[in-house]
């Protein structure tokens, strides 16, 4: 599971950091003067997961980047000359084992995690409850968070919604992109604002061939055919009103499956024939190095990020491909899909309550993401990101999907999902695209029966 968070922060943290010694004069706080808010006394042990922690260079655009303990120097250590931060920066790669580890031994109370790490955590009662946290603390304001990932996403609330465990401060962008060079050379209307899976597979069909401008090959769609998350299935369902679960992840056992119904059949009939599209090798996520830089030979690309066409811009300061690369909603019906949370969470047996909180705070607030945009380009969580660059409209359309984003049965917090449906939706997939698909209802019925048996075994 961990690989689908290292695949949602390769769109958010979209750089690696080559790291270097010494300070840096640079201003972190944007000239707002850092003035000591209190003199509590502590000390907090914060486990990080993938946040750098020395200056560095960002190895996409060759701009420098401050790391952590730079910005905490100039910000959270004056403002809190008392609390003592002992900080633990841990590789996604294997962060879920490290850091339940020290949930069990009570080896921290801080940490910034995966979303599906953090429900888990939840659901087996490693995490502390922030409500009463939230309630006393009259300067936390928690309407400035995205309402869609701070009150319906099981990365931030208990499974049955009324619990908050978590504070929002990460979100992986995923949107429909389309190449506007590639519709005016094929003749096409571009996408609509909301376009559902019908347009989308409407004109992707229309621009599958040769290029009639240029005789090159070009494709009309691109999905990840094995994102361990299935994101783009996720988001699907949404469209067709497919539910396929109804229950609550805080009874597993007591869950209804719907993944054999007429609305799942739509979903998967779209799948079939949207899979002869893409280039071949979009079953194993590649095929669209390109895309989102001027070589691309994709139409349409479905929950991709534009950070390519991004770091393309902030590296050349060029707008020639911000203008070609136009991004609209998601294919829900409100234009939303999955969306990727990572939190703050603090541990049940935290040491020190109130010193954590002041560290979690501070480490969600506004200044703390804004500093995070623009040196590692991760995706605030904030209803009004003032700070995010009038170009970045990938960042500001992914903001718009997470507000009308919500948390289904059909999620990476949902066990089953994770382990049985993703894996045979994406060998449909991978059949499909070789003209082999699978008979739809029979899939289905299968996979439904599978699901029935997994909840009887949990009782």
């Amino acid at each position: 599971m961990k690989k689908l968070l290292l695949l949602v922060m390769s769109c958010v943290l979209v750089m690696s950091l080559a790291a270097c010694s010494g300070g840096s004069d640079t201003d972190v706080t944007g000239g707002v003067e850092i003035k000591k808010v209190s003199d509590m006394k502590g000390t907090v042990r914060v486990a990080l997961a993938g946040w750098q922690l020395d200056n560095g260079i960002n190895t996409q655009t060759g701009n420098p980047t401050i790391g952590l303990n730079e910005y905490l120097d100039q910000t959270f250590n004056k403002m809190y000359p008392n609390i003592k931060l002992e900080l633990y920066q841990i590789p996604w790669e294997n962060v879920k084992a490290k850091q339940s580890a020290m949930l069990l031994s009570g080896d921290a109370d801080v940490l910034y995690t995966g979303g599906a790490f953090a429900s888990q955590w939840y659901q087996e009662g490693l995490l502390r409850d922030l409500d009463d946290l939230i309630k006393e603390d009259k300067s936390f304001d928690p309407s400035i968070y995205l309402a869609g990932i701070m009150n319906n996403s099981y990365s931030t609330k208990s499974p049955d919604g009324s619990k908050q465990f978590g504070i929002p401060v990460a979100l992986g962008r995923r949107m429909t992109i389309y190449d506007k060079k590639l519709f005016e050379d094929w003749g096409v209307e571009p996408l609509t604002a909301k376009a559902d899976p019908a347009e989308i597979l409407e004109k992707a069909k229309k621009m599958s061939g040769k290029n009639p401008k240029t005789g090159e090959d070009n494709y009309g769609l691109f999905w990840s055919g094995n994102s361990l998350n299935g994101s783009t299935f996720v988001a699907l369902t949404l469209a067709f009103g497919a539910k396929g679960a109804e229950g609550s992840l805080k009874d597993v056992k007591s869950i209804k499956w719907h993944l054999n119904t007429p609305e799942m059949v739509k979903v998967m009939e779209w799948l079939k024939e949207a899979a002869k599209l893409p280039p071949a090798g979009f079953v194993n996520a590649q095929g669209a190095e390109n895309f989102g830089l001027e070589k691309n030979n994709i139409a349409i690309a479905l929950d991709s990020s534009g950070g390519s066409t991004m770091n393309e811009y902030q590296s050349k300061k060029n707008k020639d491909l911000l203008d070609r690369f136009e991004p609209v909603l998601n294919m829900g019906p409100k234009g939303e899909g999955w969306v990727a949370v990572d939190p703050f969470i603090m541990a049940k047996n935290a040491k020190d309550v109130k010193a954590s909180w002041e560290v979690l705070k501070f480490l969600t607030s506004p200044m703390t993401q804004k500093y995070m945009y623009e040196n590692f380009a991760q995706t605030p969580t904030l209803k009004k990101a003032d700070f995010v660059l009038p170009e970045d409209k990938y960042v500001k359309k992914a903001l718009e999907i997470a507000e009308v984003g919500h948390s289904e049965l059909m999620d990476e917090a949902n066990p089953f999902y994770m382990s049985d449906i993703v894996p045979a939706v994406n060998g449909f997939i991978s059949k499909a695209a070789t003209g082999n698909a699978p008979d739809i209802q029979k899939f289905l019925d299968d996979l439904q029966q599978r699901a029935e048996k997994w909840t009887a075994n949990l009782k």
